[in-house]
């Protein structure tokens, strides 16, 4: 469901303001001594640059290099880079009993929760009339006992897939608030949640933990049994082939999906992944200034997977190796840290990447994140690089 949204604010270098504390008011620079690390500026190179070819064409000796630029995207588990590596014997012996174990037992629970998610979001979608404006068509806006039925499900049934999956506790740490700020209820209301993203294993977390809406491809909103589950979640369609005059386009229509969020307490709250594009988990991209552009609160979150053997972060493998190397996995973890509501202040509410940037700071300092200069065009160059590596072999 997450895509990367180009149309939603690019990435962001302009400076921090000073100021006197690290708080979560949104005013002033976040400085916790983790160091900024400019791997490669996102300009640097076009996704189909020569670059590319010049990449994929490098001698096997040139991984480490190609590491230490695209550090953000680097696999250190055991499967090694692109889980492709070369496994011990025992590795090879668990993998084995997995296979004909867990995943056939995980595969059909996971197909079971599915369908039955899909029937209770039919059932209680039937004779309902779904939103439909600009272009847009979601069940999200449902009230009374159909909506209880679907939230309420949905959470309990997505933390029962995330159990399916391997992933048996999941430790929440939140940060407490500043006490003596006064604000209203209403002010304090954030209206969209901005997460890192590492896995599409995200969204089942905060399926779970708020049932957000997200942003999707237009195609999801046609998948069998997704579909409709989608439409439920409120996710807001991608439609770039839409040439239509009243046609807002998907920033305007998160921002006013955000505002209504913050007004309403009703409404759907968003959930934006502002990177734009999955890491390995210890670095923090670039925001894209989507969830900001609003001016209201937004409410940070930071996800960490723990692994032993296996990471479940989505950065430098296929999806089908991930699924299946997941499903091959005893047992998962996942770590979370609920930040406090951030409160814009007046200036980061004029300059969007200011307000952004302070964000992601703070993420950066309290999930113990590098922060990086690349993006996804290096994600592609990268994986381009590493595909013309494993062909010479």
């Amino acid at each position: 469901m997450a895509v990367e949204l180009k149309d939603m604010g690019g990435t962001n270098g302009s400076p921090i303001s000073t100021a006197e504390s690290v708080r979560p008011s949104g005013v002033g620079d976040v400085d916790c001594g983790k160091p900024e690390q400019p791997l490669l500026k996102s300009e640097s190179y076009a996704v189909e640059s020569p670059a590319v070819e010049e990449l994929a064409s490098c001698p096997a000796d040139d991984l480490e290099e190609l590491g230490k630029k695209y550090a953000a995207f680097v696999r250190k588990d055991v499967y090694g880079i692109m889980g492709r590596g070369e496994l011990p014997t025992l590795e090879k012996v668990i993998l084995g009993i997995a296979v004909v174990t867990l995943v056939p037992i995980r595969v059909a629970m996971g197909i079971f929760l599915l369908v039955v998610y899909y029937v209770i979001c039919r059932f209680c979608t039937l004779f309902s009339t779904p939103n439909r404006e600009d272009e847009q068509e979601d069940y999200a806006h449902m009230t009374g006992w159909r909506r209880e039925v679907v939230v309420r499900c949905g959470r309990f049934l997505s933390r029962v897939m995330l159990f399916n999956f391997g992933f048996y506790w999941i430790r929440e740490t939140h940060l407490s608030e500043d006490e003596h700020r006064e604000i209203s209820d209403e002010s304090k209301r954030p209206g969209v949640i901005v997460s890192n993203h590492v896995s599409y294993l995200d969204i089942l977390y905060h399926m779970s933990s708020s049932f957000p809406s997200f942003v999707a491809k237009r195609s999801v909103a046609k998948l069998p049994l997704v579909g409709i589950i989608s439409k439920c979640l409120g996710c807001v369609y991608v439609q770039r082939e839409s040439k239509s005059s009243d046609f807002k386009g998907v920033s305007g229509i998160v921002t006013e999906r955000i505002v209504e969020a913050h007004q309403d307490k009703n409404a759907p709250m968003m959930l934006l992944f502002p990177e734009g594009t999955t890491t390995n988990g210890d670095y923090l991209l670039p925001f894209k200034t989507g969830a900001f552009l609003a001016n209201v609160p937004v409410l940070p979150v930071i996800l960490r997977y723990p692994y032993q053997r296996f990471s479940p972060a989505w950065d430098s493998i296929s999806g089908v190796r991930h699924i299946v190397l997941l499903l091959c996995q005893f047992i998962n973890h996942i770590e979370v840290i609920h930040l406090p509501v951030y409160y814009p202040s007046e200036q980061e509410k004029k300059d969007h990447k200011l307000y952004a940037n302070n964000v992601r700071k703070l993420m950066a300092c309290e999930g113990n994140l590098t922060l990086s200069d690349i993006g996804l065009a290096e994600k592609r160059v990268y994986h381009a690089a590493l595909n013309g590596l494993f062909i010479q072999r």
